[in-house]
């Protein structure tokens, strides 16, 4: 054999070895709530090095992990090419298929829906819609699902907002931060997801004043460019959520101890197991996503003049 079919058997050795070393990076982001539990267990379960996902799409796929604190910071990194998919909630998703023309954002499968309200003070004057006016109200983001939700609601009650005051203000306020203004006073009411609407129940007296429980609080979205690119990956993402939903259904206690304790490493704070197990019962977790739903989350963006112009979603929703 002479030197130079040597030399190119050599090479393709090498290059097949190359080829099979290849790991194909997935960056999945969620956020550090309960109505994500699907993401905060598989977080933590990759931590642990027994990764939920990683086992059902096999051993050349790595995820890498990625928290945000509300919708509008991950769909931005969606846009920026950094994400390829998340647990996210309807409103930002919404926002940004739209802003895109229905090229960027894909949704694969829901995740969960309600788990979402509105709290009070209890020594405060709010009695009734009308006495929103004047007030101020915390939402965890600027354009995220509750946030939309809220300034809907508002606007249905005939008390316009808008981004920057007008009947009501509605302050876009960090989850965690939201528990120390209300105790302080500093907002009036705080329309939030698990766990937060509990912690301010039990930690701050707060009285749920309105319950969302048609909403989509959850749903698991892709950027069209992976689903385009790795339609294998995605099915098994698909299939490995599905089998992750069911599980939690099925073994809440044991779900419950792997999200407190994941939770507690995101956010550095402790979240008592009763706070756990009550907001549990508010979150239905689902993999359907309702048309009717997406029908509603549609005209409560427009309501909150989030969304203009096009509002076509016959491209969202896109099974794999």
């Amino acid at each position: 054999m002479n030197t130079k079919i040597i030399l190119l058997c050599t090479m393709s050795i090498f290059a097949q070895f190359a080829r099979g070393e290849d790991k194909v990076t997935i960056r999945f982001g969620h956020f550090p709530n309960i109505t994500h539990a699907q993401g905060v267990i598989a977080h933590a379960l990759s931590r642990q090095h027994k990764g939920w996902f990683e086992q059902r799409l096999g051993d050349k796929i790595d995820i890498q992990w990625f928290t945000y604190n509300a919708g509008p910071s991950a769909m931005e990194a969606v846009f920026a090419g950094s994400l390829d998919v998340t647990y996210v909630g309807q409103g930002p998703a919404l926002n940004a298929h739209f802003k895109s023309n229905g090229e960027e954002i894909r949704i694969i499968s829901g995740a969960a829906n309600a788990g979402a309200a509105l709290v009070v003070r209890p020594d405060g004057p709010i009695k009734t819609a009308a006495d929103f006016r004047g007030k101020k109200i915390a939402t965890p983001q600027l354009g995220n699902t509750q946030d939309i939700s809220c300034r809907a609601w508002l606007k249905a009650q005939g008390i316009n907002v808008t981004q920057t005051g007008g009947d009501a203000m509605v302050v876009p306020t960090n989850n965690p931060d939201q528990l120390g203004l209300f105790q302080k006073g500093s907002v009036d009411a705080v329309w939030t997801v698990e766990p937060w609407v509990t912690r301010l129940e039990r930690q701050a007296n707060g009285k749920v004043f309105l319950e969302d429980k048609d909403v989509i609080t959850t749903w698991l979205a892709s950027s069209a460019k992976f689903l385009k690119e790795h339609v294998d990956l995605a099915q098994k993402i698909v299939s490995a959520n599905k089998e992750l939903t069911d599980w939690i259904q099925t073994h809440p206690d044991e779900a419950q101890k792997l999200l407190i304790a994941e939770l507690k490493e995101e956010t550095k704070t402790n979240f008592a197991p009763d706070d756990v197990a009550q907001a549990w019962k508010r979150i239905k977790f689902t993999t359907d996503v309702p048309k009717e739903l997406i029908a509603k989350a549609v005209q409560d963006g427009k309501d909150a003049r989030f969304y203009k112009g096009s509002t076509d979603t016959s491209k969202l929703l896109q099974s794999p």
